[in-house]
């Protein structure tokens, strides 16, 4: 299996040309760039049962290259989470709902329940939103859960990032809050929603267009589930995971036809979310001008351009991994192929575009 991870991906014609385009809104290293400017992301999730992945998606945005990654959680979480890697700035600033007191725990000692600050989402966003003016991009969903206080949470920080116009890849659980609220990023097209198979039937059917797109599917082809979506989504990038990766906001379509591997073990989609919000952070230092890129890509391509380098960065890392670890890969071995998949992309990258 060593031998196919020293050959290079395998990909289109199509997917080559749209990748010389994802090149150019990659930053150069240069001398004049200061600590945060090339991306500062956080990802919002963990909980007492789901450390990982998390720590997946935010390893994944800083082995790629952004600047500064964190991590929101729970403290249960939070005191795991620190211990995977020094490198992530954890934050226990979520909460988890407390058990529920038995009838014969009615009389206990107030020092048992949780204070009305620990309870009350509003309150524990309020101790969330401010970071977001620090921040470039969400990832909110790995290692969420579905604890009602959990969700609760996170719909008003979604809400909020909404209104500062922060993008936000939306994954696992936070998909729950789009499925129960469609309306939390409706029409926001700053978003990216990165379903699985499962939570792309959840999502069809909240929307309405579960039978239209069974129906587009027969007669459209295999794009056409995707596109519904997003068009029901007004606008919203959605990404449709498979043997190719399907992403479109409703009116353009890209297809990531790279070869990945053939194990499917739980925290792939981690190194996706990560891998997005690195891209989209780089999509604002190109917006930005931080360097002399000579304005070649437009405003309006650069959501799908970054969620197309994502993809790409993710199916590559995976086909990496698949070639050295066979059915024994697990996530954490995509964590350590970013940086070699980054190169078989895109080579090094330098002032000279």
């Amino acid at each position: 299996m060593s031998s196919e991870s020293s050959t290079g991906p395998e990909m289109s014609a199509t997917t080559k040309q749209m990748l010389i385009r994802v090149r150019q809104m990659v930053p150069p290293m240069l001398e004049k760039f200061h600590k945060g400017q090339l991306g500062r992301v956080a990802v919002i999730g963990g909980s007492e049962d789901y450390t990982g992945a998390p720590y997946f998606s935010a390893m994944a945005s800083a082995r790629l290259g952004a600047d500064l990654s964190h991590v929101i959680c729970t403290p249960n979480a939070a005191q795991v989470i620190k211990t995977y890697s020094p490198n992530l700035m954890v934050h226990p600033l979520m909460r988890s709902s407390p058990p529920a007191l038995s009838s014969s725990d009615s009389g206990s000692s107030p020092s048992l329940t949780k204070s009305a600050p620990d309870t009350d989402p509003s309150q524990i966003a309020a101790q969330i939103i401010p970071m977001l003016d620090r921040l470039h991009v969400l990832v909110i969903g790995p290692g969420l859960g579905r604890d009602p206080l959990m969700q609760e949470t996170c719909a008003k920080v979604i809400t909020a990032a909404r209104e500062k116009g922060i993008p936000m890849v939306l994954d696992a659980d936070a998909l729950l809050l789009v499925t129960k609220d469609p309306s939390l990023i409706k029409g926001y097209d700053n978003a990216v929603l990165t379903p699985n198979v499962v939570e792309f039937g959840r999502l069809t059917k909240a929307l309405g267009v579960d039978e239209e797109v069974e129906k587009a599917e027969e007669t459209a082809g295999e794009t056409a589930k995707v596109e519904a979506l997003a068009k029901a989504l007004g606008g919203v990038m959605v990404v449709q995971k498979g043997a190719k990766d399907y992403l479109s906001d409703g009116k353009v379509t890209l297809t990531v036809d790279l070869k990945g591997g053939l194990k499917r073990s739980g925290g792939q989609g981690d190194t996706l979310t990560g891998s997005i919000a690195t891209f989209l952070g780089w999509r604002r230092a190109y917006l930005e001008d931080l360097w002399d890129h000579g304005h070649k890509l437009n405003k309006e391509e650069l959501i799908g351009l970054a969620v197309f380098g994502g993809s790409a960065i993710t199916r590559e890392c995976s086909r990496l991994a698949f070639a050295k670890k066979g059915r024994s890969l697990q996530a954490s071995d995509l964590t350590d192929e970013v940086h070699t998949a980054f190169l078989n992309l895109f080579g090094e990258v330098d002032a000279k575009l």
